[in-house]
């Protein structure tokens, strides 16, 4: 039980043994409210992720790094050494909860195999994010977003529909993975029973496809590419502004529709009266609000959508999502050793989350290390 005025996962100590980023971020967002978070590192080299993508001029370390490894204490082990590996079973004998994202059965080759880990550690949750889960024909191919988006359906909905299927522009299943990994490995700690958590990129994005699979299995329904727009709301789409801007605009409830389409001069029009004829009538809804958008400069269109409230935004890019101004109220958005990255994912109002650093150099926190702080080996 954490102390009265302590972050709310304060005692929980978490191994992390994962790379690059659906298991790290796991285990950040454990990080993020208090968990003792002890990263572990192959000493030649670290973490992939520290040498992926962009790179901090400061240091020439990962900005995705320096997120997704936040608030975490960092170690080196060579798990090939019987004394590194020694020390690793040393921790995991103490500590709470394990995050690694090694292929099926790699743990065992290492001499780390659940039942064993349990048996020395009987509280201890074994949250395991892999491609395709522990068993299954897939089980030990590798475990790439790329092919969890291809699998799940979602790339087959994305896209227009005279176009290609598409792949999301950001590393969309290993994030969405890394809190289904969070979710489930707080589930197993609250149990009280120690236990192996089984996280894995395909069915973390089988889950956001929504009813997909049910209007198939009922109706023999199977949703086409519609480009910005869903199936079940019309108009929904995002629109070029007069002045060269763009928005988008979403009409999911029935009164909000409504008042879409008697803004845009088609209130009298039977065919756009119900669900089932906007849909029907998809195109000619579209160009309408198209046209309509196209005459006006964007801040005339969300004023206009705005006073008749109906649902419409601005398309951010980066800047202008960063200049925002309820994003900054929020703290969305925080500045953490001069990187500006994601704030916390969620607000508590009694036990907050906390950003005490970034990701931070190889083997910081090694017993010799001579900087940082000293890994209490012992509770």
């Amino acid at each position: 039980m954490s102390e009265p005025g302590a972050p709310p996962l304060d005692g929980l100590r978490v191994i992390d043994l994962a790379t690059v980023l659906a298991g790290p971020n796991c285990a950040r967002y454990l990080a993020d409210f208090g968990a003792d978070v002890i990263k572990v590192e192959h000493p030649d080299g670290g973490d992939t992720l520290r040498r992926m993508a962009w790179l901090d001029p400061d240091d020439g370390t990962s900005l995705f790094f320096k997120l997704a490894n936040r608030n975490k204490r960092f170690v080196t082990l060579d798990l090939r050494h019987a004394d590194d590996l020694a020390v690793l079973r040393r921790l995991l004998a103490e500590a709470d909860v394990l995050v690694e994202n090694l292929r099926p059965g790699k743990l065992e080759a290492l001499g780390l195999a659940p039942d064993d880990l349990l048996a020395a550690n009987d509280r201890l949750v074994i949250t395991r994010v892999t491609g395709f889960g522990q068993d299954g024909p897939y089980a030990h191919r590798a475990g790439f977003a790329t092919l969890a988006e291809a699998m799940s359906g979602f790339a087959a909905v994305n896209g227009e529909p005279d176009g290609a299927p598409m792949l999301p522009p950001i590393a969309l299943t290993d994030e969405l993975t890394a809190i289904v990994a969070a979710f489930a490995t707080m589930v197993a700690v609250h149990s009280g029973v120690g236990q192996v958590v089984d996280v894995n990129l395909l069915e973390s994005m089988l889950h956001i496809m929504g009813p997909v699979v049910s209007a198939y299995d009922r109706l023999g329904y199977v949703q086409p590419r519609l480009g910005s727009g869903i199936p079940y709301t019309v108009p929904r789409n995002t629109y070029r502004t007069a002045d060269g801007h763009w928005v988008a605009v979403s009409s999911s409830a029935e009164s909000v529709a409504a008042r879409v389409i008697a803004l845009v001069g088609a209130g009298d029009d039977e065919r756009f009266a119900t669900f089932a004829g906007r849909v029907e009538h998809r195109a000619e809804v579209d160009a309408l609000v198209a046209a309509w958008i196209a005459e006006r400069t964007r801040d005339e269109v969300l004023a206009a959508f705005d006073a008749v409230e109906a649902a419409a935004a601005p398309v951010y890019d980066v800047p202008a999502l960063v200049a925002d101004p309820h994003l900054g109220q929020r703290q969305a958005l925080a500045r953490v050793d001069g990187v500006l990255m994601q704030g916390l994912i969620a607000r508590l109002s009694a036990t907050p989350g906390r950003l005490r650093h970034a990701g931070r150099p190889l083997g910081a926190d090694d017993p010799d290390a001579g900087t940082g702080e000293r890994i209490d080996w012992h509770r």
